[in-house]
């Protein structure tokens, strides 16, 4: 019987991935960092896709912004070959994510380029379409890189603009209320206008999309609030679109928390589209806050995006485990809190007892035999040491099928829902190729080798910073590749037929935020 089913699983894995032989998609990300760009294409590759992707010159960079009109020109010439499209409107509005947030763009300009997506359409109606956007994000601290002002009212900017939309829902309090008016009067007006004025493009744009999606012109529209907060201009612009698109249903059209995890969902749903699938998710919280859990960087608890993620993938979500095509295992604190993963002093090996119960959930689901999935998300930017100490201790890296932990909340759980679900049509290997990826970036780099490339970007001679290294790139590239093939030879326990070969890690955008891991899975 065991024999049967593992023929058949070989079986079905081996019919479906020849079904999409010779399919292609075509993908516009928001830019090229590796979790929107190498990442998605990996995972969409296993299951025997071909994706389409801008050339690498016109897709936005830390240095290069994007080219929109080289995009679109690449986007008509190609639409003809493909059955099906994944685009970014920022990429192609703006250029990039980043560009979305500092254009000079007038709104003339903005509605043109919008308006293109319904003659693309008209040109191609044969041709499915998954639209990816942004609500423009409203970070909640002092910081220099987009528009200048912000490296000196950035926090006050967010403050301002969180109690803007708690005195529309009705939740000021008179501390607010004197908090509110001091703001006010402390913020430039030019820096306000400046602010929402860029927005309000934005905003408009994000509209006509919701009406082009309600006259069909559009497969999906999702739109992600990038960084955000409970309370936020970014909040407060997502509850208008929101009542906007909310007749349309969640099949349709979603607004939900996130920016870097779109991509992956929309092309996982593409692909579910094409194949008529329905993968069936079930989810299992650890004790404690567990789906009321709100992380940072998040307008809404970690339930509700997730919600939104199955979803948004093409899923449907089921409470049963037993029919699951996969079961997502998400990682939360017993009191709801989360942190950075570069904070040492809570990011330890030790045995937590929330760690503790969440493995035992493990242990139960995969002992079980399971399609386990396991969302960490107790930390931001990185995952928690104390549970990757625990999983390596019982055997359970690869035992899982599908791991992310690697930047906020709804990034780590959003891409992690979107590649999950496509699994089950992947060879063990393919699939552990893909955990290996995640393991490489969300822990052995992003919880800890990340920490020393930091501290020597700082400490050594020469120009250069964590966000630009400028001339320390070459030697701190050297260093992260002999601390990662460390790290993994005596953390990462790979099954017995495979070994790990060739790995090579870069930092593509020439800063510390992110990294490029890429091996060969040998055997």
């Amino acid at each position: 019987m065991k024999k049967f089913l593992i023929l058949l699983v070989t079986l079905m894995i081996f019919t479906s991935n020849a079904f999409a032989q010779g399919k292609k998609i075509i993908y516009v990300p928001i830019d090229g960092r590796p979790c929107n760009l190498h990442q998605v294409v990996q995972v969409a590759e296993k299951l025997g896709y071909e994706i389409l992707t801008p050339p690498e010159e016109f897709i936005g960079t830390r240095t290069n912004r994007g080219d929109a009109e080289g995009m679109w020109k690449w986007l008509e010439e190609t639409a003809p070959q493909a059955d099906a499209a994944v685009l970014s409107t920022d990429s192609l509005i703006y250029g990039s994510l980043v560009a979305s947030r500092t254009h000079s763009l007038d709104k003339q300009t903005i509605m043109e380029r919008a308006q293109r997506f319904k003659t693309f359409h008209e040109n191609f109606p044969y041709l499915p379409i998954y639209l990816i956007g942004t609500i423009m994000r409203t970070p909640a601290y002092n910081f220099k890189g987009e528009v200048p002002y912000y490296e000196t009212h950035g926090a006050k900017i967010f403050q301002y603009t969180a109690l803007v939309d708690k005195q529309e829902m009705g939740l000021l309090t008179s501390g607010d209320k004197r908090k509110l008016k001091k703001l006010e009067a402390d913020i430039p007006k030019e820096y306000l206008d400046d602010w929402f004025m860029r927005r309000a493009k934005n905003s408009d744009a994000n509209e006509l999309f919701i009406e082009y999606t309600r006259a069909g012109i559009f497969q999906y529209f999702l739109l992600g609030c990038d960084d955000s907060a409970r309370f936020s201009q970014t909040h407060r612009e997502s509850r208008k679109l929101t009542e906007l698109s909310s007749d349309m249903g969640k099949t349709v059209v979603q607004v939900t928390s996130g920016a870097d995890e779109l991509g992956m969902l929309l092309v996982a749903r593409a692909i579910n589209y094409d194949r008529n699938l329905t993968p069936f998710v079930s989810v299992e919280y650890n004790l404690g806050t567990g789906a009321e859990t709100w992380p940072r960087y998040c307008n809404e608890p970690i339930g509700v995006s997730i919600d939104a993620a199955i979803v948004a993938a093409g899923g449907l979500q089921i409470p049963s485990h037993e029919r699951a095509d996969l079961v997502i295992a998400v990682n939360t604190r017993d009191d709801g809190k989360t942190f950075e993963s570069s904070n040492q002093k809570k990011n330890k090996l030790k045995n937590r007892g929330d760690v503790k119960t969440f493995v035992k959930i493990l242990r139960e689901l995969t002992d079980k035999n399971y399609p386990v999935a396991v969302a960490d998300i107790s930390f931001s930017n990185g995952a928690d040491n104390s549970l990757m100490n625990q999983i390596k201790r019982d055997g359970l890296q690869y035992k899982i099928r599908a791991y992310g932990g690697w930047n906020t909340a709804t990034n780590s759980s959003g891409f992690l829902i979107g590649s999950g679900v496509l699994t089950p049509f992947m060879s063990d290997k393919d699939a552990a190729e893909i955990l290996t990826t995640r393991y490489l970036d969300d822990w052995i780099y992003q919880a800890n080798v990340r920490q020393e490339i930091v501290a020597k970007s700082y400490s050594m001679p020469g120009e250069g910073t964590p966000q630009n290294l400028g001339e320390k790139l070459p030697t701190l590239e050297k260093l992260l590749n002999e601390r990662m093939k460390e790290f993994a030879a005596k953390n990462l326990l790979l099954p017995s037929q495979w070994r790990l070969e060739d790995l090579k890690v870069t930092l593509p955008w020439q800063r510390t935020f992110e990294c490029d891991p890429r091996f060969k899975l040998v055997g």
